[in-house]
Order: C-alpha cells, then structure tokens, then sequence
C-alpha cells in the first residue's frame, strides 16, 4: 500500500474512533442526567449507596475509554483496565478471593506500565500524539 493512501486510511480510521468518542461522551451525559433525576425524585435513592457507586463507577469508566479512543496509546489502554478492575474491587464484594486477584492484576498492570514500557515509548507516543494535534491545527488552518 502506497505512503498516502495508508495516510488517508489512518485519517479515516482515526476520524472513526474520534465519532465513536464523541457517541459515547454524550450517552454518558444522559446517564449522568438520568442519575440526578433519579437522586432527586426517587425515594430512598440514597439508601443504598451501592446503586450511585455503581452508577458514578461506570460513568467513570465511560470517561476513561472515550480518553483511550480520543488517544489510543498503550498506557491510556492500561489506565482502562486499572480503573475498570477498581470498580470491579469496589462495586462487587463476592468474595476475598476475587479481591485479591483483582488487587494482584492492578499490581501487574502497574508493573507492566511501569517495566516493559519503555520510556522511550511513552516519549514516542507522546510525540506522536502531538504530530496528530498538529495534523487537526493544520486541517483547521485550511
């Protein structure tokens, strides 16, 4: 494949991935509207906090994978997982054995960002992503 047509593929699928943030961020937004007005006008909301744990955890959740499309790097991806098994830990409380094994992948997850990422990687996707920022200013400019 010739260097500009996989340029005009990486365009279009980022522009994809971009639609499909923008999708999710607005549908993340109506839940949150739609658990303020449950708060306000259901009785007893409050009485179990486990149903506005679970309820503000996803939404969060949400937010981190709509971070991860906008941005899609390896430690973003991470990052998802860590805050998606934390709500794992958080929201259920089967048992002290899921806990831990929770608790263990978080750690190898850390471990992982931390060890086999090398920091020349971070600094290459953060460069990369700063040639995408230039690429939309540019498209922008014309």
């Amino acid at each position: 494949m010739s260097k500009k047509m996989s340029k005009i593929f990486y365009k279009a699928l980022h522009l994809l991935e971009f639609v499909i943030a923008v999708l999710t961020i607005a549908v993340l937004i109506g839940m949150l509207g739609f658990e303020i007005y449950k708060m306000f006008s259901v009785d007893g909301y409050f009485s179990s906090a486990d149903t506005y744990l679970q309820s503000i955890l996803t939404i969060v959740v949400g937010l981190e994978f709509v971070r991860m499309l906008v941005n899609l790097t390896p430690a973003n991806t991470i990052e998802v997982l860590i805050v998606a098994i934390a709500r794992q830990v958080i929201i259920n409380h089967e048992s002290a054995l899921s806990n831990i094994a929770c608790v263990l992948c978080i750690g190898g997850l850390f471990a992982i960002r931390r060890f086999l990422v090398s920091k020349s990687d971070f600094k290459r996707e953060i460069a990369e992503s700063d040639d995408d920022d230039s690429l939309c200013s540019e498209r922008d400019a014309d």
